[in-house]
């Protein structure tokens, strides 16, 4: 099955879409993590395909989706209420992974009464009741790993040798074939000289993950509209919150802050997965999608 690949909104604001199966079933919409795009997606959204139409966008800043100069919490919200409103959504299962699952929850606030449930991967969150002084700022250890994020290499040779490199990094070791490769043909652009580049590229994840890292250390605001973690407890819409065993203890904890400010939420433990379950284990990712819808 090869995705349907088609964009909404007018040019330089354009957000790249991806749809599995046809219309006519009930719509199912990723949305994936940071630094990844849809087409990471692949292996689950082909399982979920025989029973709705399903859809996967690009986040801002990634893939082949707009490259603005704002990457705030809010700002994804409003992106997943255009793909809604553009394609006249209703009655949606909303899956997301890390970030991508922020989106979702934060638009099931704005769009009250579109989604009929959200399945979400250690979203990234915070309590923003407890939050800290904010002029604290970023500790060290996360300055050095936004800051970080500048040094990554953003030019490859080929496709192939993207692979190899990411094929021996830890981040993607544990990732499927198929998972992997589809990150690296879609994640990257060919260039003029035969090379491949990020789309994400490092001085655009670096913007993205100051607002992660703030909320990791209870010190995001947000800007103009407040802090948007406030609106986790308007969610209407019955919620399951999941995390992975073998993951990192901050996406545990943030998952924890989700779970305690959501009013309807059921959480599930992937055992044996870490973070990035969805690449690594497939098909377990949809049976419990599948599972939670019935």
């Amino acid at each position: 099955m090869i995705p349907q690949r088609f964009s909404i909104g007018p040019a330089g604001a354009e957000i790249a879409m991806l749809q599995w199966g046809e219309r006519g079933k009930p719509p199912a919409l990723l949305v994936h993590g940071t630094g990844f795009v849809a087409d990471v997606w692949d292996e689950v959204a082909r399982e979920l395909a025989s029973t709705y139409t399903v859809y996967g966008l690009d986040r801002r800043g990634h893939g082949a989706s707009h490259k603005p100069r704002t990457y705030h919490f809010a700002d994804y919200a409003d992106d997943i209420c255009r793909v809604v409103d553009a394609l006249g959504l209703r009655n949606v299962y909303g899956i997301g992974h890390s970030a991508g699952a922020t989106d979702l929850l934060l638009a099931a606030k704005l769009v009250p009464g579109c989604f009929t449930r959200l399945f979400v991967m250690e979203p990234t969150a915070m309590n923003p009741f407890a939050a800290r002084d904010p002029s604290v700022g970023l500790s060290e250890q996360s300055l050095s790993r936004v800051q970080g994020a500048l040094r990554r290499q953003a030019e490859f040779d080929s496709p192939d040798a993207v692979f190899e490199r990411y094929r021996a990094a830890p981040a993607f070791v544990d990732w499927t074939e198929a998972s992997l490769w589809a990150y690296v043909r879609h994640g990257f652009t060919p260039l003029d000289n035969g090379r491949v580049r990020l789309c994400c590229t490092p001085e655009i994840e670096s913007a993205m993950l100051r607002p992660i890292y703030e909320v990791m250390e209870q010190v995001y605001v947000g800007d103009t509209r407040g802090n948007p973690f406030t609106w986790f407890s308007e969610i209407a819409c019955t919620v399951m919150v999941t995390t992975a065993e073998m993951s990192w203890p901050i996406y545990k904890e943030m998952a924890t802050h989700a779970l305690a400010l959501i009013p309807h939420a059921q959480t599930l433990v992937f055992e044996g997965a870490g973070h990035c379950v969805v690449q690594e284990a497939p098909a377990l990712v949809a049976r419990a999608i599948r599972e939670f819808s019935a």
